[in-house]
């Protein structure tokens, strides 16, 4: 054997490794609310506002649906690892609960990825009334509905309609 056969198989050998050693390194995601100056943990009920909390952390990952007065600042680290799923690593939350009737911070919540609960996932689906058009019926449904004219152009000479001539 040549050496540059031999070497074209080192060199071949060698990429085939690196790939798979490279495809097995986890990367890692960072997600949410990224802690630049201030921290969470400086927020301080009975002395903080809106206004402060949000010059200190900047504006909330999310805001409560029903009751405006909680804010969230949410973050998450996640791996994956070649074509597994990902793997949430850590997960930070800081709820921030400010007063009904004023501005004030009434309570800071922390919670981590050990506070979150599984949620069961119900998968199934309201029946609607009426039949099932296959997908044939569909298809056709769609092509006759494409070519006919609007109601008030069926029987008509076109007089007077815009676009008509």
């Amino acid at each position: 054997m040549d050496v540059s056969m031999r070497a074209l198989r080192t060199a071949l050998l060698a990429s085939l490794v690196i790939t798979a050693v490279y495809g097995c390194t986890p990367v890692n995601s960072y997600e949410g609310f990224q802690v630049v100056d201030n921290k969470p943990s400086d927020v301080k009920a009975g002395v903080d506002t809106r206004s402060t909390v949000q010059a200190k952390l900047g504006s909330p990952t999310e805001i409560a649906t029903f009751d405006h007065n909680e804010w969230f600042y949410i973050t998450q680290v996640s791996s994956q690892t070649g074509f597994y799923q990902p793997h949430i690593d850590k997960r930070d939350v800081t709820a921030i609960t400010f007063a009904k009737d004023g501005d004030k911070v009434v309570q800071v919540q922390n919670y981590t990825l050990k506070d979150g609960r599984v949620v069961a996932y119900n998968d199934h689906v309201t029946p609607t009334r009426g039949r099932e058009m296959s997908v044939l019926e569909q298809l056709l449904g769609s092509i006759s509905a494409a070519g006919a004219l609007p109601p008030n152009q069926v029987n008509s000479n076109n007089h007077g309609n815009p676009g008509g001539p």
